[in-house]
């Protein structure tokens, strides 16, 4: 849905200052009022907001009901500050037709409007892309603060609030113009303000899903949409984790491994006895146990020379029957020459170590955790 943000304020836009030129065009504001000429904005108006509604909307409508999902009150925050954002657009097209013809200005207002705002996610400092209303993406269980929204309506509200100011029929002028500008400056510097020390990422909240847990030593959790695969997942994940603890290559296994894709960037790190870890993806393709045995082989120090590390990999994964996940994992990584030259020694040193006793294999594992270096063969 990201993609449609700058469209849908680019629609509402470019047609509100269509709209407004047909009215200037029309000669309306010089006829003998009958209405509020606020109500022959709003009349006019309408159709254009419903239609950059309906570019926000439709998209996001249907995919919700192919999958027969409900959204929720968290998830409509984004689509209502949208929707606002369409009418402050909509309200400085419309300003921007009533000044300049509208077979020049109408072309002008949807190129620039939606560059402004598309091409400002590819820009540093990073808040000119939180202010522009051109939201990210969000993970699952990410919600984005109420701050988050409110920026942008902020931004550019203030706009759209002092050109209504300038458009009022009545009061002094020169009042009016100050009025307005102090809306319009005061909005922007409001929304810089408080943007300015944001990161790439702005303010949001993480954890906002149903966990399902199962199992002990370790117990194992995750969303609810994945429930189906937990049993399994638990059960091969202890037996694994119980295979590398018997062969002396990792210490005790941990009491809890949580699901961290809802906390990816928000919530706590991981401990001794209960990790964090991204499994959705893994759960759904049924990588998730050589994950979690990569996970648990601990090098301990800053640089591993590539042929150990993936020697005590595949010594690990053929241990824990994860040998095709390992094959899989090296058949993305480029196959060059000297990439297969690597994979050829790594498993004729991983051969020679399965053929000596258990307690010799113990001690290089071990040993090559701690050295993490061409001597630990």
């Amino acid at each position: 849905m990201d993609s449609l943000y700058a469209l849908a304020y680019a629609v509402a836009a470019a047609l509100a200052c269509w709209e407004s030129g047909g009215l200037k065009n029309a000669r309306i504001w010089e006829l003998a009022p009958a209405r509020s000429r606020y109500r022959i904005a709003a009349n006019v108006l309408a159709p254009v907001i419903a239609l950059s509604w309906l570019v926000l909307l439709l998209p996001p409508a249907i995919s919700l009901a192919r999958s027969a999902t409900t959204p929720t009150l968290d998830s409509l925050r984004l689509p209502c500050a949208a929707m606002v954002l369409c009418v402050v657009h909509a309200v400085v097209g419309f300003a921007v037709g009533c000044r300049i013809p509208r077979i020049i200005a109408t072309p002008i207002v949807a190129v620039a409007d939606w560059i402004i705002v598309a091409f400002t996610v590819a820009v540093q400092p990073y808040w000119p892309r939180h202010v522009s209303g051109q939201f990210g993406i969000f993970g699952i269980g990410e919600v984005p603060r109420l701050v988050t929204v409110v920026v942008p309506v902020l931004f550019a509200g203030g706009f759209a609030i002092g050109l209504v100011i300038l458009w009022l029929p009545y009061g002094w002028r020169m009042l009016r113009v100050v009025v307005a500008a102090a809306v319009a400056v005061g909005g922007v510097f409001g929304a810089y303000h408080t943007a300015e020390g944001w990161r790439a990422t702005p303010p949001m909240t993480g954890g906002h899903v149903t966990m399902t847990c199962a199992g002990s030593a370790p117990r194992m959790c995750v969303p609810e949409y994945n429930a189906r695969y937990l049993p399994q997942l638990q059960r091969d994940t202890a037996s694994a984790l119980r295979v590398l603890y018997d062969a002396g290559a990792v210490p005790a296994p941990p009491r809890l491994i949580t699901d961290s894709y809802t906390y990816a960037r928000t919530g706590k790190p991981s401990t001794s006895t209960g990790w964090r870890m991204i499994l959705t993806g893994p759960v759904r393709s049924g990588d998730a146990v050589y994950q979690i045995v990569v996970r648990s082989l601990h090098f301990r120090c800053a640089q591993v020379d590539t042929r150990t590390a993936h020697s005590v990999w595949l010594w690990a994964a053929m241990k824990t029957g994860q040998e095709q996940q390992y094959r899989k994992y090296r058949k993305r990584e480029d196959q060059d020459l000297r990439a297969q030259e690597l994979e050829e020694q790594v498993h004729a040193d991983v051969a020679r170590v399965l053929g000596q006793p258990k307690a010799e294999q113990a001690a290089w594992v071990r040993r090559s955790l701690d050295t993490c270096g061409a001597k630990s063969r």
